[in-house]
């Protein structure tokens, strides 16, 4: 096993958590579908917006990857810290006036960015990825997001087990202490589970959501019972991709609950 049970107890619950959350953001715009602030979705076709969502994540990646190679601190502390605001002010927003949710952002923003600190760090991890699929959700469909899927989870092997860039880019964050995704300290080492792993099976419950209602949490249990499989079957000290994992689970759950219902 990659990691204590007790800290895989506590990623595999914050990563269930943040799906939990996500989709209560995710309800609320797709029954109000405006974004605060007057922030606009892009203008996908359902069917097709696989396409330029995945070049857009190259686009970033490939961006992230020049800041890492030429050491460009603030840029990536300046890209990090409005990306928080961003999230966390359209993630809250579906709960408290769009003010109250900016104030917040900032908040989370300034401990994960400028002033560190873990424990809000991880809180906040909970919180942005609903923001993210509040914006991308309405624009996805079945075909699409499972599409992107397998396509994040072909990725995810080539940049973890061919070409390592995925693990360069990580260990840049870690040098900076600015990490997408979870980190969990503990003995003489950090336990992660990248934003990406959240973010991408929630995109997915999300879309079920569209139609089966928040009866799309199956999915989601499936996605942390893989997750939870994976750590278990894991090495210490190895870098494993963790959505093609992931995405099956999420297929499994979809299946589940199609079977179901």
């Amino acid at each position: 096993m990659k990691h204590t049970w007790s800290v895989t107890v506590v990623l595999v619950v914050i990563f269930l958590s943040a799906q939990f959350i996500g989709l209560l953001v995710t309800r609320h715009y797709l029954i109000v579908p405006e974004l605060p602030l007057n922030i606009e979705r892009p203008e996908f076709d359902e069917e097709t917006s696989f396409i330029p969502l995945f070049i857009l994540i190259l686009i970033s990646t490939g961006i992230a990857l020049l800041l890492a190679r030429f050491s460009v601190e603030w840029v990536w502390k300046v890209w990090f810290f409005l990306s928080i605001v961003f999230c966390v002010t359209i993630a809250l927003a579906a709960f408290m006036p769009q003010l109250f949710a900016f104030i917040f952002s900032l908040f989370f923003a300034f401990f994960k960015v400028i002033k560190r600190n873990l424990i809000i760090h991880n809180v906040g991890e909970l919180i942005i990825y609903g923001g993210l699929a509040a914006i991308f959700v309405p624009i996805l469909s079945i075909f699409s997001i499972s599409v992107l899927l397998l396509i994040i989870s072909l990725y995810d092997y080539i940049a973890v087990r061919k070409t390592e860039h995925m693990i360069k880019l990580a260990k840049f964050q870690a040098k900076l202490r600015l990490f997408a995704g979870v980190l969990i300290p503990y003995g003489n080492g950090t336990a992660i589970l990248g934003g990406g792993d959240i973010g991408f099976p929630l995109l997915f419950a999300g879309v079920v959501m569209k139609s089966f209602g928040f009866k799309a949490l199956i999915v989601s249990v499936f996605a942390t019972l893989s997750l939870l499989f994976l750590f278990w079957m894991s090495e210490k000290r190895k870098f494993y991709p963790a959505m093609p994992f992931i995405t099956a689970g999420c297929f499994l759950g979809y299946a589940v609950l199609r079977l179901i219902y």
